[in-house]
């Protein structure tokens, strides 16, 4: 068990701590940003769209995300399979709280690293 998963077993129930998980790592928002503006994807347009994310960590991601209920899977009955993703309705209604902290911490940025370095140099 690492030190993530130890902290939140003592903690599963908390939301800051479920949300921010999601929100605060490498890969979920670039998914949930690249289906906003594509709609619905296939797994490798997905791939393409987010082309620094390996096979694994995408299908990593688009698990925990469905699994959170952020993303939709539908799979078509077809030969070859087709595997579609979009978002589902609480993924889309996620978007703007990201949009507005994207927002704030756009028109924040520089007087934070000016913080930064004053903090550095005391």
């Amino acid at each position: 068990m690492n030190r993530t998963e130890f902290r939140d077993a003592f903690f599963p129930d908390c939301p800051i701590r479920n949300v921010l998980s999601r929100v605060g790592d490498k890969w979920s928002m670039l998914v949930l940003f690249t289906l906003e503006s594509n709609n619905c994807q296939r797994f490798k347009e997905l791939q393409r769209n987010i082309p620094d994310i390996s096979q694994k960590m995408l299908a990593a991601t688009l698990k925990i995300l469905e699994a959170d209920g952020l993303v939709r899977r539908e799979a078509y009955a077809e030969i070859p399979p087709r595997v579609e993703y979009s978002l589902s309705d609480k993924g889309k209604s996620l978007l703007p709280l990201i949009d507005n902290l994207l927002v704030w911490a756009s028109s924040n940025m520089d007087d934070i690293i000016a913080s930064r370095r004053r903090y550095l140099l005391k």
